[in-house]
């Protein structure tokens, strides 16, 4: 629109110059020796117009031939930047979509176009690292160094690739110098504070905190809060050599962040060092307000050296009042009343606690109460095993690590103010306590471990009811009814596999009516619930004696000690086929069988070759046993 603006305002003024010649006529001549040229006045300025498009026509046609070698050379350069531009293109793409191979092609296409061009230099310093190239990257971040405009990139890659590497001195020194080089670069200022906290050099890391809130790479809440990290730090590492130092930097902190527990926690403990017990309790009472922790109700419990177990319960009965809903206040008042031997105070104390779903430092603390009020060791290792079950208490967390005492920076990724007070994941106990559980049920014992793993059976599952049998003991016909049916192994029975072969009397073998033999075959109640062990530990409903094997059957065969198992050949037992309880169907014999053939041996309540408790149905008589050699 302006243009056409402009266009018909030169139009009008060129209308009034023409019109002004022609009401103002007039004549040009021109003398030249003998010559005389005269002409209108229009028509000769008609022609100066005219000459002077010409001669503007004739110059651009020449300065164009003259320039034209530049002009192939500007658009040939041109046309290679595009595609060096374009290939950058696909190449940050490439590289953004995890495509090493097509990186690094376009990488090398843009460095052909474009040659040391800035996002060469990075594409290729990016192509080689997600190619695993850190050879390569690392000499495209130097090729950076040597520009100015790309020194501080250069710089983080190579700080990157340090840290990638574990050589933390050249990381530290490549953070160091792009600070210097770009105060307001916030990598590099984090960076060097957190090599300084890991260094525990606390006073450069506070220069460092100042330079950084100064730049407001960091607002004002989150540099408050640093400080006062950085200040309870530099008071814990100076508190014995310099008492008064740490207590003026620790007292700074805790105005800076009065829920900092540890501030709190050294100030309290500094100041009751210096006499102060008042401010000591004050400083302790304010911080016990905002966040009840184990910490501070242990220093304000011990505030005064000296004093006697009552006098503790009294001061913890006054900080408990302060947050009485608090869980740390009834394990802090249980356990002051437990130091000051007031058993009933400190059950009272729990009872909440214990009603809902006790913790860990519950559980032992209970443990304790009962050891020191009863000795009671049987109460004891209840509390103590449900200790081992019971939930995690709150502790220090901080990127997976769990810590009972605080800690300034991170043990992991060295980041400052990490640690927060709270409670671990219970899925961490859950995991640990199913892989425990399912260890133990798809444990097989070997040779040698049949006794140990007898008694741990009632352990690890209750056992299921067995039916009766046969016992040839007479102590084992007194010990037991014979309409009773006994849910754990007897004692004759448990020490049975320990007994000599040789110690009994030779006789001759004669059969035994068995009630149930299939409970020998029976796998351990801890196995996993499969469909096999469910028929085989079942018992039968009705116990019925079975007819006496035939001697020239053959049992079968399990594995036992060498002179058990001649034994066993001779004794008449019935075979695995003949095992199969009524009601029962036959198919289910044949995957005992299979069971019992196995070289693995499964925990039993009583050996192979007994027959199991006597019933009223059976003849009590002396039943001996041969050796056979």
């Amino acid at each position: 629109m302006i243009r056409v603006l402009v266009f018909l305002v030169l139009l009008a003024f060129v209308a009034l110059g023409a019109a002004w010649l022609a009401d103002h006529p007039g004549e040009v001549v021109l003398t030249w020796q003998d010559y005389r040229i005269s002409t209108p006045l229009s028509v000769a300025v008609a022609a100066l117009i005219g000459i002077v498009t010409a001669l503007v026509i004739v110059w651009s046609v020449v300065r164009f031939v003259f320039k034209l070698p530049d002009l192939v050379t500007i658009a040939s350069r041109a046309r290679r930047r595009a595609r060096g531009f374009a290939a950058v293109s696909r190449g940050m793409v490439a590289v953004g979509s995890g495509d090493p191979a097509a990186a690094r092609r376009h990488a090398g296409d843009a460095e052909r176009w474009l040659g040391r061009e800035p996002l060469t230099l990075l594409l290729k310093a990016q192509a080689a690292q997600i190619s695993g190239d850190r050879a390569g990257a690392e000499a495209a971040f130097n090729d950076m160094l040597d520009e100015p405009e790309t020194r501080v990139l250069g710089l983080r890659g190579l700080f990157v690739e340090a840290r990638r590497k574990g050589d933390l001195v050249a990381a530290r020194a490549h953070a160091a110098k792009a600070a210097e080089l770009a105060p307001s670069v916030g990598w590099a200022n984090e960076a060097v504070l957190e090599f300084q906290s890991a260094e525990r050099d606390w006073r450069g890391a506070l220069m460092t905190l100042e330079r950084r809130a100064a730049l407001r790479l960091i607002d004002r809440a989150e540099a408050r809060r640093q400080r006062a990290v950085l200040l309870t730090a530099d008071a814990i590492d100076r508190a014995e050599k310099d008492p008064d130092a740490a207590l003026t930097a620790v007292r700074e902190a805790v105005k800076l962040a009065p829920d900092l527990v540890p501030a709190a926690v050294l100030a309290g403990r500094l100041l009751a060092r210096a006499g102060k017990y008042r401010k000591a309790a004050k400083t302790l009472e304010a911080a016990w307000v905002r966040l009840p922790h184990p910490d501070i109700a242990a220093a304000y419990v011990e505030i005064r050296s000296g004093d006697s177990a009552r006098d503790r319960l009294a001061r913890a009965e006054t900080l408990a009042r302060l947050a009485s809903d608090s869980a740390e206040s009834r394990l802090m008042l249980a356990r002051a009343a437990l130091d000051a031997r007031e058993f009933a105070r400190a059950r009272e104390a729990l009872a909440p606690l214990i009603a809902e779903r006790p913790t860990l430092r519950t559980c032992v603390l209970m443990a304790d109460i009962e050891e020191a009020e009863h000795g009671e060791t049987g109460a004891v290792r209840a509390w103590l095993a449900r200790a081992s079950r019971a939930p995690r208490d709150p502790a220090w967390l901080a990127d997976g690590v769990i810590s009972d005492t605080w800690s300034p920076v991170s043990l992991v990724s060295g980041r400052l103010d990490a640690f927060v007070w709270g409670t671990p994941s219970e899925q961490i106990a859950a995991q640990h306590r199913d892989a425990q559980e399912t260890h133990r049920a798809d444990a097989v014992i070997g040779d040698g471990d049949e006794r140990r793993a007898a008694e741990a059976l009632p352990e690890i599952a209750p056992p299921a009811p067995a039916a009766p049998a046969r016992e040839p003991s007479a102590a084992a016909v007194d010990a037991q009814p014979a309409s009773e049916h006994t849910p754990t192994s007897p004692p004759e029975a448990r020490s049975e596999p320990e007994r000599s072969p040789e110690a009994e009397p030779p006789s001759k073998p004669e059969p035994a009516p068995v009630s149930e033999p299939a409970d020998k075959a029976r796998p351990p109640a801890a196995a996993a619930p499969a469909p096999e062990a469910e028929e085989a530990a079942a018992p039968a409903e009705t116990p019925s004696p079975a007819p006496p094997a035939p001697p020239e059957e053959k049992p079968s065969p399990v594995p036992v000690p060498q002179p058990v198992k001649e034994a066993a050949k001779g004794s008449g037992r019935r075979g695995a086929s003949e095992a199969t309880p009524p009601g029962e169907p036959a198919g289910n014999a044949a995957p005992r069988r299979a069971r019992q053939a196995s070289p693995v041996i499964f925990p039993v309540s009583r050996p192979p070759d007994d027959p199991g408790p006597v019933t009223g149905e059976d003849e009590v008589g002396p039943v001996r046993r041969t050796i056979v050699t």
